[in-house]
């Protein structure tokens, strides 16, 4: 962010932020002291979060890694967060460095890194839009700048739709998305399970009840209704620890369904 530019517009240091949050347990140096106490109060009763974190972070890695290698050369991140690397523009390219990536995110700040991040580079574009739109989304400029709907197309929706209540329609969200991507398009995507434990899951939803960051958790069979119309990848919807990773971890408290489908 341009320190002589001021903050942009729309940010608030008052509330905590997903992004932010996120940054902060994985690390990072991009978030405040409000992001820092929603965090604390989580870890407080489930000190394994960052592990999870850390864990929904390389599955969204190594489901790129699978698109990539499937031929899938244009990618639309939601909900993408602060720029963390490998990003899914660097892990594809490892296959085609003509690949295309699109980073969407509603939080101003996060947009502002990412435009500042990537102004040298015209196969990617950084996106201010809420997944709540997707029509806002699918035909902003910069999308049909870089994105044709008549190749496959991956579009991740990592960790983001557990922001987004039942009464905002998640699931007819994902359809609207999904009824612009061609056979061979991939959709990744994972959330808050409500098979979680029960202490560690109520104590983050009192956290973040009534701020940006409010969190519904799902069951997995709700989580399944996401892939109407897709088939999924094996190991079809596991925790993000165990898809397609051969080494075994220790479960958390909370807990992140994750999955590829793949339309036919």
């Amino acid at each position: 962010m341009d320190q002589h530019a001021g903050p942009p517009p729309g940010f608030d240091p008052a509330q905590p932020s997903a992004a932010r949050i996120y940054d902060y347990l994985l690390g990072g140096k991009d978030n405040y002291a409000v992001d820092r106490a929603a965090a604390d109060k989580v870890l407080a009763v489930a000190p394994d979060q960052r592990r999870l974190a850390r864990a929904n972070r390389a599955f969204a890695i190594r489901a790129v890694r699978v698109l990539a290698a499937a031929g899938v050369r244009q990618f639309i991140d939601l909900g993408t967060g602060f720029p963390t690397s490998p990003s899914v523009h660097e892990v594809a390219r490892r296959a085609d460095p003509s690949a295309l990536a699109v980073y969407v995110d509603y939080d101003p700040v996060v947009h502002t890194h990412n435009t500042a991040l990537l102004a040298s580079d015209d196969q990617v574009a950084s996106v201010q839009a809420d997944i709540r739109q997707p029509e806002v989304i699918l035909d902003h400029p910069e999308v049909s700048r870089l994105i044709d709907f008549d190749r496959p197309v991956g579009v991740l929706c990592v960790a983001v739709l557990h922001l987004v209540s039942d009464a905002e329609d998640p699931a007819g969200i994902i359809a609207q998305f999904g009824g612009r991507m061609r056979p061979g398009s991939c959709l990744v995507l994972s959330q808050f399970a409500s098979e979680s434990d029960p202490e560690a899951m109520a104590e983050l939803r009192a956290v973040a009840a009534g701020t940006p960051v409010e969190t519904y958790f799902r069951p997995k069979d709700q989580i399944l209704r996401f892939f109407d119309g897709f088939e999924l990848l094996e190991p079809g919807l596991t925790s993000v620890q165990e898809w397609r990773q051969d080494a075994v971890t220790a479960p958390t408290r909370l807990r992140i369904a994750g999955a590829v489908g793949r339309k036919p």
